[in-house]
């Protein structure tokens, strides 16, 4: 998933430290929402540390039916599919669902190479990808052997969706 919406008129210190804007904070618990209906609530996220995909990720808390441990990674900022794939490789094998919230051009350089789909990863848009695997590092191998299930973007979302 791509982080949510994220303001520009605050003048932060820095990129990283950018926070998100009202529609961001109306968007990330939507498509948690959405999640949780399709039977996708994460076991996991991972998120990079910059300061609108930790918004993004406290936003979405609500709509899990219970508490989803979070990781957060300065690698996973501005990161390439290669950094992301290399935090994927590290989840624990009983980890089945997992969440990792970013950045473009990176996530959508991702998806890309999972499933060989081109997918535009606005804000807030989240790509539902599977694929059968005896475990994380297999699952991230380098090819792109991941089905592209579904994509969530909260524009497509009913306002009560949450």
């Amino acid at each position: 998933m791509r982080h949510a919406k994220s303001s520009w008129g605050s003048e932060p210190a820095s990129d990283h430290k950018r926070p998100l804007n009202g529609r961001g904070q109306r968007d990330a618990p939507r498509v948690a929402g959405r999640l949780v209906e399709l039977g996708w609530q994460p076991q996991l996220i991972v998120s990079s540390n910059a300061t609108r995909t930790k918004e993004t990720c406290r936003c979405m808390r609500d709509a899990w039916s219970q508490d989803v441990p979070v990781e957060y990674s300065r690698q996973l900022y501005h990161g390439v599919p290669g950094d992301l794939f290399g935090v994927v490789a590290g989840f624990p094998a009983q980890i089945e669902t997992a969440l990792a919230v970013g950045h473009n051009p990176g996530w959508q350089e991702a998806v890309m190479q999972m499933c060989g789909q081109y997918v535009v990863m606005k804000t807030a848009t989240a790509a539902l990808l599977e694929r059968a695997a005896d475990d994380w590092p297999s699952a991230v191998d380098g090819t792109s052997n991941w089905t592209l299930l579904d994509v969530i973007n909260p524009r497509d979302l009913a306002e009560d969706s949450s």
